[in-house]
């Protein structure tokens, strides 16, 4: 890994990452990899993209989790690539990225999102070594060779398992991530959290959940919790929403209603945790 980054802009990092709790050591360092401030820096993402760092921290999320060059690293459910087109070209020629996407026989959305995907690694020069897979709860759980991952990341995706398929959906997920991943390997996990003070059921339909379940189901599939953060926590969210998570940006589901409302909240409250394989 490459170090000796220009003082400004190891300060800049150090101070998205004062949020941190005070056990996790390994997310206080103000030393990055080049490669990964670099592809985050790329002018080739949009300015959408851009405008939607100072809520998602990429490069102090990915330094917490632990992110090295040469590590084998899996992707769930990219979407768009939002995270990847920082992942592929920080990886690309020291490293392996794998794109665990939709499945094939998707149609809709689900259809579109991949082959949007598909195009950019056919056609994207910062795309051009990553490996798609299929990935979906509880159908397409192979999304690397077993045992052969150093991380695998996902952001914002449990929520959508849990709408989908409740507490199996969830463990079939985890089960496959700790499948793919190395002894030793890990887990990093982004989502929208919901106060531990809620009503459970709150996760079926608001798109937030809650970090005890999280932490609780990764135990279930064999992983510890190493370190957890507050890089991505945003104390004007209280995740109580007339339309859940998506009433706030980037959705805005409510359109131009009490829009300035919304936008002055920003994303969502986060959790950001890191697991380790047992």
């Amino acid at each position: 890994m490459k170090f000796g980054l220009k003082t400004l802009l190891a300060a800049t990092i150090l101070t998205a990452l004062t949020g941190c709790n005070s056990n996790n050591a390994t997310s206080t360092a103000a030393e990055h990899s080049e490669a990964l401030v670099s592809a985050a820096q790329n002018a080739a993402r949009s300015e959408a993209n851009r405008a939607r760092d100072q809520y998602r921290n990429p490069v102090a999320t990915l330094d917490f989790f632990g992110l090295q060059d040469g590590m084998t690293v899996v992707e769930i459910a990219p979407g768009g690539g939002w995270y990847s087109e920082i992942l592929a070209p920080a990886l690309k020629g020291n490293g392996t990225l794998y794109a665990a996407h939709f499945p094939a026989e998707s149609e809709g959305y689900y259809k579109r999102s991949l082959d949007g995907f598909k195009d950019k690694v056919a056609n994207d020069a910062r795309f051009s070594e990553v490996k798609i897979t299929e990935f979906s709860p509880v159908t397409h759980l192979d999304i690397a060779p077993a045992s052969s991952a150093d991380m695998v990341l996902t952001f914002r995706n449990v929520h959508n398992w849990y709408m989908r398929g409740e507490h199996q959906g969830v463990l079939s997920a985890f089960k496959a991530f700790n499948k793919a991943l190395k002894p030793g390997g890990i887990l990093g996990v982004v989502e929208h959290r919901l106060p531990e003070n809620r009503d459970d059921a709150e996760q079926k339909r608001s798109g937030y959940m809650k970090q005890s379940y999280v932490i609780e189901v990764a135990k279930q599939a064999g992983f510890e919790l190493v370190a957890q953060s507050d890089i991505n926590a945003n104390p004007k969210d209280t995740a109580d929403h007339p339309k859940g998570v998506w009433t706030l940006p980037p959705r805005l589901a409510l359109g131009e209603e009490q829009a300035d409302k919304y936008k002055a909240i920003g994303e969502s409250d986060r959790m950001t945790l890191k697991f380790k394989k047992l």
